[in-house]
């Protein structure tokens, strides 16, 4: 009776405090600007429903209650097959203004005059885990951006992180399997991810990333993007150019401490979704500086390390930062679901200008396919009927190619740009690693690193913990000491496998 009694208080207090949540006030709002019922209840049909028939179905032969039926049958068909990766997310629209001519490099048109503005929609992600998970828990986050060009959809889908966990794809299938649930138990297991990891050496620089605070952002609006992956860019006379993509936040890059995140993932798990909702409604729009580094062919021939190598930074001393724009978010979306849920970001998703990047991990990680034909841009194909939605279905076009009844044509180019050749082989694992603890952590980001990797450390089994341990002894003696020294402590007092 007490617990009850101390959870209505909790909720009552919850309640109070939300005056000027405007994610809270959202059908308050609605409330306020539609007057009376405007519209009248009907089911798919346009068939009007009786208020008798949409207050009660008992007494009723429900075989031809209609209201009941449709309802009932629907519930099973409102959800969609959960993504893989990056499941539990949300997402806002705006726009990409640019500020600096890229003409010399990329003829993209989104890039093709000073001032010009490209619509937007960005969904940010937790990287493992399942729709539901807490905000704050710490992982890797998505930050992709769909831009909605003249010449089509171009995907940019990136991280938090400016490094990616592989280079061979063929991990990345196991790669996903041990972000997830153990098969048998149903629990997130720590074993499979520290296994994998301490077997990878190429992952040191991601999980010096992922551990340290950096791994629970204090919320989207302050979380840095990356595109990871070093693009080829072509301009008017087919010039080959290389870039890789950074965003970042105007309002200051900021994080959570372990124990903050843990708070906020127990008595507010959509932490990160009511800021960015709240931000935007309330006019305090989040914005990003987008920069690139730019290398020319002639560069990527003399450098001295694989540029398209994913788990490795791109030095900023050697290849600067030239800012190109700016990302603005300025618009929440009218249903979660349909506008957010149902974007689908594809890295084969590409413009004129943009060839893509000519690793290995781009051109093979799987994706989801469009689940709907956005309204912003509605392509005209040969593709028909197949999975719901299909809008117009192409109406009385001709569903074939070529034909000579005024088709869509394919449009004609002086020449076809084609990605470079490149051959990637391992290379040193642990220097770049060494390099960002010691000279990019913040001192208190060096200080809780070695407490976040124990917390997650103090249940993985023995022989994955020395891999572990190892593995940050490599990077820094002192971080892998001290990592050491704390699993000793947390397994001797909880008896864990020794």
């Amino acid at each position: 009776m007490i617990l009850l009694v101390a959870s209505i208080l909790v909720t009552i207090r919850s309640a109070a405090c939300n005056c000027s949540d405007a994610s809270a006030q959202q059908l308050r709002m609605f409330k306020m600007k539609t007057h009376g019922h405007p519209e009248l209840l009907s089911i798919s049909t346009g068939y009007p429903v009786d208020v008798e028939e949409a207050s009660s179905s008992l007494n009723h032969n429900l075989i031809r209650h209609q209201f009941f039926l449709e309802t009932t049958l629907h519930l099973s068909m409102e959800r969609i097959p959960e993504r893989v990766m990056h499941a539990p997310g949300t997402g806002a629209f705006g726009f990409f203004h640019l500020t600096h001519d890229l003409g010399h490099i990329c003829k993209a048109k989104l890039f093709s005059r000073v001032g010009k503005k490209t619509p937007v929609g960005v969904r940010f992600s937790h990287v493992a885990g399942f729709r539901g998970l807490s905000d704050t828990v710490r992982d890797g986050r998505g930050f992709a951006v769909k831009f909605y060009t003249e010449d089509g959809n171009f995907d940019m889908v990136g991280l938090n992180s400016p490094v990616f966990p592989i280079l061979d794809p063929l991990f990345f299938t196991s790669f996903v399997h041990v972000l997830h649930p153990n098969p048998k138990t149903g629990v997130m297991d720590q074993n499979p991810l520290w296994d994998f990891l301490t077997l990878r050496p190429e992952s040191a620089l991601f999980s010096i990333l992922l551990f340290s605070d950096r791994g629970t952002p204090a919320g989207y609006r302050h979380m840095p993007g990356f595109s990871i992956h070093t693009y080829q860019v072509v301009n008017e006379r087919g010039h080959p150019s290389f870039m890789r993509l950074h965003f970042l936040p105007d309002g200051g890059m900021k994080n959570l401490l372990n124990d903050e995140a843990t708070r906020l993932a127990g008595e507010d798990p959509n932490y990160y979704t009511r800021d960015l909702y709240n931000a935007i409604a309330e006019g305090d729009f989040p914005t990003w500086t987008v920069a690139a580094q730019i290398l020319s062919l002639e560069q990527v021939k003399k450098a001295h390390f694989d540029v398209f190598d994913v788990t490795k930074f791109l030095p900023l001393e050697k290849y600067p930062l030239h800012p190109i724009g700016q990302l603005v978010l300025n618009k929440n979306p009218e249903n979660a679901f349909a506008e957010v849920e149902q974007i689908a970001l594809n890295p084969g998703n590409l413009v004129p200008g943009i060839l893509g990047a000519p690793d290995k991990i781009r051109a093979s990680v799987p994706t989801q396919r469009e689940l709907k034909q956005d309204p912003l841009k509605r392509p005209f194909t040969y593709n028909r009927d197949g999975q719901p939605p299909v809008a117009d279905n192409e109406l009385d076009a001709p569903n074939y190619f070529p034909n000579s009844f005024h088709g869509p044509a394919p449009y004609v180019s002086k020449g076809t740009p084609k990605l470079i050749e490149i051959v990637q082989h391992e290379t040193d694992n642990v220097l770049q690693a060494r390099e960002f603890y010691g000279q990019e952590l913040m001192q208190l980001e060096r200080a809780t690193l070695p407490g976040n990797v124990v917390a997650s450390l103090r249940a993985v089994a023995p022989h994955i913990q020395e891999r572990a341990v190892k593995m940050f002894y490599l990077i820094d003696k002192e971080l892998g000491h001290r990592i050491e020294i704390g699993l000793k402590n947390a397994t001797s007092k909880c008896g864990l496998f020794h």
